[in-house]
């Protein structure tokens, strides 16, 4: 249990100051090709990882699938909805957002696989996406986020969902015996080239910015915030489930937020307040 609890830590501290890294990658390269580039970064690592510790890399039928539903849900379709809500809403936001995936993830594994959580542990997932909710309407009626400011909140709460389904897969991935560094490689891989296929079809430009900002937030993206948090994540998932580890996303926003008010300069009204304090 203490290293899970280690692990959750580690997880909400990569996490709370990766939003904050995002928005040093906006502007400078098209949102598209920066998430293939990170995450076309992380699988390499990931994969040499396998090589290294002699891990089994491929995968059969089954496992593929779940892999490939954990890479669209995940590492495409989330993210692509992160970067393009963090062109219209701070990082902080974005973060609190996704601590309402305590609740998506309870809802959704009581209604597929049945699985039952005790009452407080309800009670705690509702609280948090309250405060969501809470946060989310007292900024948009007060306009503090600016014209874009719902379609900034609808992106990241879609981005929240489109994670909670991601974990559905990573579990049938799980229960089908596969790893978690070669299924994660591979989930990120095939998110990599869902992406990458999307950016081509866009006519999407590729080219990678080398500036110190740029380069230092890709590494950092892709090592601290894809490599170590997501096997972190999905360990902490299959050996204490998949709510606790959602819990992360509960306390990530309170460093994102600090983040957020320190280096965006951002500033939050009342209601935001009581939304945090629910979160």
């Amino acid at each position: 249990m203490a290293l899970s609890l280690i692990g959750v830590a580690v997880c909400a501290l990569i996490w709370g100051t990766t939003w904050y890294a995002i928005t040093w990658q906006l502007g400078e390269v098209e949102p598209t090709a920066s998430i293939v580039w990170r995450f076309g970064l992380a699988s390499l690592i990931l994969f040499g990882v396998c090589l290294a510790t002699r891990q089994r890399i491929s995968l059969n039928r089954t496992q593929h699938l779940a892999a490939a539903g954990q890479g669209l849900f995940a590492f495409a379709l989330s993210y692509t909805f992160v970067y393009a809500a963090e062109g219209l809403i701070t990082s902080g936001i974005v973060a609190v957002a996704f601590a309402s995936m305590a609740l998506m993830n309870l809802t959704l594994f009581r209604v597929v696989e049945k699985h039952k959580a005790t009452r407080s542990i309800w009670a705690g997932a509702a609280l948090g996406a309250a405060g969501v909710a809470v946060l989310s309407a007292g900024e948009l009626i007060g306009a503090r986020l600016g014209p874009g400011g719902a379609v900034g909140v609808g992106l990241a709460v879609a981005a929240a969902a489109a994670s909670t389904i991601a974990n559905y897969f990573a579990y049938r991935g799980q229960k089908a015996g596969s790893g978690v560094v070669p299924a994660t490689a591979w989930a990120m891989t095939y998110g990599t080239a869902l992406v990458a296929i999307f950016g081509l079809v866009t006519g999407v430009d590729w080219s990678i910015s080398l500036t110190p900002g740029y380069i230092v937030s890709l590494l950092y993206l892709s090592i601290f915030g894809s490599v170590i948090a997501f096997v972190v994540y999905f360990t902490i998932a299959r050996s204490r489930g998949y709510t606790l580890a959602s819990y992360i996303g509960a306390l990530t926003p309170l460093i994102a937020l600090l983040v957020s008010a320190v280096l965006e300069g951002a500033r939050f009204g009342w209601s935001a307040l009581v939304g945090i304090a629910l979160v």
